[in-house]
């Protein structure tokens, strides 16, 4: 049975791979900076793995599989913890791959391309604008030439993540505000125009894309963890409201389309249907 380690994974993404990776039985080390941990299936790892000791390997259970989710501000896109904490995340990865490390798998995210239109590939320029999308595409780049250069026998996933919802209390979404402005008595939302399309995915979906993607030790590159699909944010909203039996209308035109956002983008999911697929055949 594979160790699997997850950093992060008490975070907004990092809980639902923990449940998905300890449900399917895997023997599941969790990591997280809160020292708390919502299920008790899981070994604790209170090792801060942030420390700089060189090694982190041994001391976080010499994991077979990393699923690296740890990231400070991740709903704040130009904090000035993106690009500070930077080099920790380089060590860190750096010193498990040196220690033995055989199969890793990183969380990005879509704000490593910047401005585009239509699908994302694992082509696609990247030009990030936000310190977030910075930060990451730069830890992209380390990685890729670390591995490619002293590790080319070590698995590596780069997962994108696109428009994320579920578990809407815990995230920072526009459906968060939903919820808050309704539970404040408020009957109307100022929005934008709501015709911008995004590739939107329930968070217990990427969840078990990711913990699917982190398993497979036969593939590297860049996977997009997505629908395959772009849905009109406005659509989105409505259909949140409705399910969720808000009394809270959109005034769209209340706020301009922001010229750095794209007006449609989603991801081109191949890859990952075709992970999900073999998984789930050789399941039985």
């Amino acid at each position: 049975m594979k160790k699997i380690l997850v950093t992060g994974s008490e975070g907004y993404i990092g809980r639902h791979v923990t449940d998905f990776l300890l449900d399917e039985g895997y023997d599941v080390i969790c990591s997280d900076i809160s020292g708390k941990y919502h299920d008790e299936r899981c070994t604790v790892c209170d090792y801060p793995i942030f420390s700089g000791d060189k090694d982190v390997f041994c001391k976080t259970g010499s994991p077979d599989i990393l699923i690296h989710l740890a990231w400070q501000d991740g709903f704040i896109h130009n904090s000035e913890a993106h690009m500070s904490n930077l080099p920790c995340h380089k060590k860190f990865i750096k010193d498990m791959l040196a220690g033995g490390l055989k199969s890793l798998t990183v969380m990005g995210t879509m704000h490593e391309i910047g401005y585009h239109e239509g699908a994302v590939t694992d082509n696609t320029p990247c030009n990030p604008l936000s310190q977030y999308g910075k930060a990451k595409n730069d830890l992209r780049l380390y990685l890729t030439e670390l591995i490619g250069n002293q590790h080319s026998d070590t698995a590596f996933h780069w997962l994108r993540a696109f428009y994320i919802y579920g578990d809407d209390r815990r995230n920072n979404s526009v459906f968060t505000k939903l919820l808050s402005a309704s539970e404040k008595g408020e009957t109307t939302f100022p929005f934008t125009s709501g015709r911008n399309s995004y590739d939107f995915i329930h968070v217990k979906e990427l969840a078990r894309q990711i913990g699917i993607a982190a398993l497979d030790t036969e593939k590297s590159g860049i996977i997009n963890c997505c629908s395959g699909k772009a849905t009109p944010i406005g659509a989105m909203a409505e259909k949140f409201i409705e399910d969720n039996g808000l009394s809270v209308s959109l005034l769209y035109g209340s706020f301009p389309d922001r010229e750095y956002d794209s007006p449609l983008i989603y991801g081109d999911n191949e890859k990952i249907t075709e992970l999900v697929k073999d998984y789930y055949d050789n399941k039985g």
